[in-house]
């Protein structure tokens, strides 16, 4: 079973946070003011936080600048991720990622199940990794963001977690670009 090795050191990774939302305004932001104060509470650092409209090249332009500017290891985006017709997150997402991480979906669908039942089929939240950055894209509900940030991201984000973590791996995430 999971558990927090104290004799390993904590690393605290640098989070880049994007909300995707046509009628929120930064200071109506709940799921992006709860995933701020986690990634502080966490022992981490907020790199940069930003808001943008549902607009699959907006998303998929500021993803890539975070990546391309260095100085992140991790973005997280909150909204977007339904089934309507706005919601293009996943798909700017899928554009940028190098490698999907499907696990994460499965594993969030398990933890929002838990909790919600079967109205869980209505998230498409991903997760994947491009230039060695890690991206998640998360639904834009407080109570979804809460749970993939405590259940899921939070221990994946901890170099102590064990038998395995996502920062123990985090040098060799971009190996393939340095390869001649």
């Amino acid at each position: 079973m999971s558990r927090i090795d104290e004799t390993r050191p904590f690393i605290p990774m640098r989070i880049a946070l994007l909300t995707v939302s046509d009628t929120r305004s930064a200071e109506e932001d709940r799921s992006g003011d709860l995933l701020a104060a986690r990634i502080a509470e966490a022992g981490h650092a907020l790199a940069d936080r930003r808001l943008v409209r549902d607009e699959a090249d907006d998303i998929a332009a500021r993803l890539r600048a975070w990546i391309d500017g260095g100085g992140v290891d991790a973005i997280l985006s909150t909204g977007g991720t339904g089934l309507t017709g706005r919601d293009v997150t996943v798909e700017a997402h899928r554009r940028v990622y190098e490698k999907e991480i499907e696990a994460f979906a499965t594993l969030f669908t398990m933890v929002s199940f838990q909790k919600i039942g079967t109205s869980a089929i209505q998230s498409r939240a991903c997760g994947g990794v491009a230039g060695g950055v890690y991206l998640f894209a998360l639904p834009g509900s407080p109570s979804a963001c809460r749970d993939a940030w405590d259940e899921i991201l939070k221990p994946q984000f901890d170099m102590r977690h064990r038998p395995c973590n996502f920062v123990e791996i985090m040098p060799r995430l971009d190996e393939h670009l340095r390869r001649k």
